[in-house]
């Protein structure tokens, strides 16, 4: 690990008990590291994490770095205040967004194991930052093995059987309303969106459905509800029941 202090952080408000993994979304690493150690740019994380594996430390976990800017995820605004973050080197979806070397997630996954060895942050508060900002970033993207994490020990992934075909009806889509709307805004809602249920399945829906499927459904990321989107969702709130009981 190498030590690359920011000077962009402030106090935590409290201990941290979430992680947010972005990617940089800029053309090279040097760049990224640039700007979040320039303090006219005033935005940070507690950690790098090149392509080959290489951790840089910029933040102490102790202090509140500046990554997840207006976000929100079960209700709570101060995101920066609860999480720790974690940039990916990945020049993202703007300048060419390509798979993340299995080096770049071995050193994730290692950061991880010590990060959730210091404070106590549940899998289902290890996030993205498309799940706490929806309407303004696709980071990490999917193409970011969610799955495989999980698997490691990190984080929350469900494959349940699909239900037979045609009793989940057709996809939800924009205009859409109706109980199932209602229903499917309200279990986004419930997992942590900053979603309320009622109205028509607009496009804050989804944007937030989009978020979802890169995270959770990433065979399908065009924000329409389908069977598999909407089965996983529910899958995951049984999910996190089970493990909070």
């Amino acid at each position: 690990m190498i030590s690359l202090p920011s000077p962009n952080f402030n106090a935590r408000p409290s201990v941290p008990d979430m992680v947010v993994l972005h990617y940089t979304g800029m053309e090279t690493a040097k760049a990224a590291l640039d700007r979040l150690c320039d303090p006219a740019a005033q935005v940070s994380a507690h950690y790098v994490v090149d392509e080959d594996g290489t951790v840089y430390h910029l933040v102490d976990e102790e202090r509140r770095a500046w990554h997840a800017g207006v976000s929100v995820w079960k209700g709570a605004r101060d995101i920066n205040g609860v999480s720790i973050g974690i940039e990916l080197v990945n020049p993202g979806h703007e300048f060419g967004y390509r798979d993340f070397p299995q080096s770049q997630i071995d050193a994730v996954i290692g950061l991880l194991d010590g990060i959730r060895g210091r404070w106590d942050i549940p899998d289902h508060r290890i996030l993205g930052h498309s799940d706490v900002a929806p309407a303004r970033k696709e980071d990490p993207g999917e193409r970011f093995p969610w799955q495989a994490l999980a698997e490691a020990g990190h984080g929350l992934w469900v494959d349940p059987p699909l239900p037979p075909e045609g009793v989940m009806g057709p996809a939800l889509d924009i205009g859409d309303s109706g109980p199932g709307v209602f229903a499917l805004q309200g279990a986004l809602g419930k997992l942590g969106y900053d979603l309320l249920p009622g109205g028509p399945y607009d496009a804050e829906t989804k944007a937030i459905v989009t978020a979802f499927q890169r995270h959770w459904v990433q065979t399908r990321i065009d924000g329409k509800a389908d069977a598999l989107t909407r089965v996983r969702l529910m899958a995951l709130l049984r999910h996190i029941t089970l493990l909070e009981a």
